[in-house]
């Protein structure tokens, strides 16, 4: 079994995927990059395909300039 933080991991990009899927009706599968960002504005995540397999980066802004 895989360590909690890698499954977390997996889970969250999985869950974000469905929703660009289900909720965005487009396909994450063509490298698009989707960008999510929490309800205050500090943290990003990115979501995109790089030919191999889906890629999610985390950003934790320093200063909340995001609106």
């Amino acid at each position: 079994m895989p360590p909690r933080h890698q499954l977390r991991s997996y889970l969250v990009t999985v869950s974000l995927a469905a929703l660009v899927e289900n909720e965005l009706r487009k396909d994450p599968f063509t490298g698009t990059v989707f960008v999510f960002r929490a309800k205050r504005a500090d943290q990003l995540k990115l979501l995109y395909w790089d030919g191999t397999g889906l890629v999610m980066t985390f950003k934790r802004l320093e200063e909340t300039t995001i609106t």
